[in-house]
């Protein structure tokens, strides 16, 4: 046995694990368990993308691509893109990914030097804070939740300084629904361009839209093109969780330095997903659309339920979460989260694991069955009952 104290990297050894997949291990062997914890669809994959991949399995089309992915997916990634509003050059612009958690990883990798700063809105996803800590940043936080829930231009031009190399924004936001509004972007946007930092847009949820609400990216605003590095993926939308295929869209003279990494950690996406994704841009549309509109009617079930137990919750605009205030109950957020799974067998995640203004408050999924949701709901509501007396 190596009994070395220094055998393990100390920057690994104090990365916690995932505040999500720890609740996750919980529910294995607990069949009765409802999960409102992982955010993953319910629904299959859609056939028309299933589809696509059996053709290619069939045809032996099983090698490596090119580190930069099949030309055929980058050009409907750039065609998409123009949806809203930006345009890439898909050979040297666009590059598709091990899903977009590998596209945090190599971006942050790519930018961040020890002793750089970046900047991170908060309650965010849990791999944005570690993984810029493996890089030896500095990571400085936004408390969004002092606004509603999204960012000002206000508060991240203040927590700018020399050191400040980049900016980590995500919206449709994980975990709390909420979007940033078109007007604010925009400011954002001037902060970014005045100051000369990176600007990393999350929008892996940009197509889980409701109430007509308009997605818009900061990469589509005028000067932005040399500072967003825009991650997305098919995970959400299109329901690909377990095909592993994001992508980043950057200037190419940041993809250029990207591709080497991407090139030594993990090659390519697998080829037959990379043809599905591609697939899905061409003629999945319906599909999603038929995903977000169930989605719609699962938010509106569980937002009223929420605000009928009186408890406080932001109305997502966006993505399939919801973000309950359960102060009132006396509890902290661990303390709820882990009383609910022992007492009433629902898995939800504490909000404190997603950083500032997570404290109080649980992540609620809503990309599960409406009948398991509904459940879920009476359970935690004799739950919050009891706590309140």
């Amino acid at each position: 046995m190596n009994t070395r104290e220094d055998k393990f990297s100390r920057a690994m050894m104090e990365t916690p694990p995932s505040g999500i997949r720890k609740f996750f291990e919980m529910l294995i062997g607990h069949d009765d368990v409802i999960s409102l914890s992982v955010g993953e669809p319910d629904f299959p994959t859609p056939w028309v993308i299933r589809e696509e991949a059996y053709y290619h399995l069939e045809k032996g089309h099983t090698s490596y691509t090119s580190n930069w992915g099949l030309i055929e997916l980058r050009e409907e990634i750039a065609k998409y893109m123009e949806k809203y509003g930006m345009y890439f050059n898909p050979k040297n612009e666009i590059l598709p990914t091990v899903g977009a958690s590998e596209g945090v990883d190599v971006v942050l990798r790519a930018i961040l030097n020890p002793g750089d700063e970046i900047i991170v809105v908060q309650p965010c996803y849990v791999n944005y804070v570690p993984l810029a800590n493996l890089c030896q940043a500095k990571v400085i936080p936004i408390d969004s939740s002092v606004n509603g829930y999204y960012p000002t231009a206000e508060q991240i031009s203040a927590a700018i300084t020399p050191k400040t190399k980049a900016l980590m924004i995500c919206s449709p936001n994980n975990p709390t629904g909420t979007m940033i509004p078109k007007e604010e972007l925009k400011k954002i946007a001037d902060v970014v361009i005045k100051n000369q930092i990176w600007c990393i847009s999350d929008e892996i949820y940009c197509e889980l839209a409701y109430d007509n609400a308009e997605h818009v990216s900061i990469g589509s605003f005028p000067g932005m093109k040399d500072y967003a590095i825009i991650l997305n993926g098919f995970s959400k939308s299109f329901a690909m969780t377990g095909w592993r295929i994001g992508y980043i869209a950057a200037p190419s003279e940041l993809l250029g330095q990207i591709v080497k990494l991407h090139g030594y950690n993990t090659i390519c996406p697998p080829i037959f997903s990379q043809y599905a994704a591609a697939e899905g841009l061409k003629h999945g549309w319906k599909d999603v659309e038929k995903m977000r509109t169930s989605y719609q009617q699962r938010r509106n079930l569980m937002y009223k339920a929420f605000c009928d137990m009186n408890l406080p919750v932001p109305e997502p605009t966006g993505a399939f979460y919801m973000f309950p205030d359960i102060t009132s109950t006396g509890m902290t957020s661990e303390e709820f989260a882990l009383g609910l799974f022992q007492e009433h067998n629902v898995a939800v995640v504490p909000g404190n694991v997603f950083g500032l203004g997570g404290e109080g408050h649980i992540r609620c999924c809503y990309a599960t069955s409406i009948d398991k949701i509904k459940i879920a709901l009476d359970r935690i509501r004799d739950f919050v009952e009891s706590k309140k007396r």
